[in-house]
């Protein structure tokens, strides 16, 4: 039998899901079964916790000409909030799709929920139901700890950053914050996945991407692997080229390793003679200086020395 390792194992959370969360041994699918109540689209508000940020706009289409056809099968979750306002819990899609059929009215099934439970059944339906995109992931696991530890999401990555070190033996360990780590590795341990060290180590570096990476990435265009892979590229011209023909021609990772070790050399020649050309502009502007300065002139006196001396070893 084949064993997967932990982070490809699909999402077995012990949170709960919205099926679990109305008692139902079945999928989402069968919320349809529950009782729902048609409210005013106009009353119903997206959450601001939302994981998923990006929605593939083929897929938006063939979903309102199926509502359009056969009309919203599965009612949204949502949880009450001021002024008779419902915020969706699940179902971001269908709303949305409503939405641009110009829909007056959506099924929903309503719920009373805290904040933390409503973003853990966000994170845990999308990640059931249809993939979420590494850096979505990401951000809704981000703010699923935020809640739950009551810190803010840039407390979080210092947090989890520090208990990475502690791990380590970098640093040493924090009394004071060993109930929130505690806290940190429970969530993740409840979600199935990830453990929160290959979080820190996987996960958290692609918030530091590019933007160009960064964007491509959220639409599920390219792996988070190849992504990271691309960013080394820090010139954004030639990052941007090898990003878009990585796209187009579906390269793998190997592939892609390969035509960036082909492009640095001939990048990093490039650099350097631009470098050279530069330096050596600026000397002749400033050769006066030199001259005058003892200090700068024996320091300019070491480095031409050294510069003879690589350029014997050439020949």
């Amino acid at each position: 039998m084949t064993r997967h390792r932990k982070k490809e194992q699909p999402y077995t959370s012990k949170l709960r899901g919205v099926a679990a969360l109305l008692e139902s041994t079945a999928t989402t699918d069968n919320l349809s079964a529950k009782v729902a109540e048609l409210v005013p689209l106009d009353k119903v508000q997206k959450a601001s916790s939302q994981p998923r940020q990006y929605f593939d706009p083929v897929k938006q289409q063939k979903l309102e000409a199926s509502i359009s056809q056969h009309g919203i099968l599965e009612p949204l979750l949502v949880r009450p909030v001021d002024l008779g306002r419902y915020e969706i819990v699940a179902g971001e899609r269908r709303y949305l799709a409503a939405k641009g059929l110009g829909l007056s009215e959506v099924p929903v099934v309503i719920k009373e929920l805290s904040d933390i439970e409503a973003i853990q059944i966000a994170l845990i339906e999308n990640l059931q139901r249809v993939d979420l995109s590494p850096l979505e992931e990401t951000e809704g696991i981000l703010q699923l700890l935020s809640v739950a530890t009551n810190l803010d999401r840039e407390q979080v990555i210092l947090l989890l950053y520090r208990m990475q070190n502690e791990s380590k033996g970098k640093v040493t360990q924090n009394v004071l914050g060993k109930d929130l780590a505690t806290k940190i590795i429970q969530i993740f341990d409840d979600l199935g996945r990830l453990s929160w060290d290959s979080f820190v180590s996987s996960r958290l570096p692609l918030l530091k991407l590019p933007k160009d990476v960064l964007s491509v990435l959220q639409q599920g265009k390219i792996e988070y692997t190849k992504a990271k892979t691309i960013s080394r590229l820090k010139d954004d011209a030639l990052r941007k080229q090898l990003l878009e023909e990585a796209i187009a021609s579906s390269w793998s990772l190997s592939k892609i390793r390969e035509q960036i070790n082909k492009i640095q050399p001939k990048f990093q020649q490039e650099k350097i003679l631009g470098h050279l050309d530069s330096t050596y502009r600026q000397l002749k502007k400033s050769r006066k200086m030199f001259l005058t300065n003892p200090k700068k002139r024996k320091k300019l006196d070491s480095l031409l020395t050294q510069i003879d001396k690589l350029l014997e070893a050439e020949i």
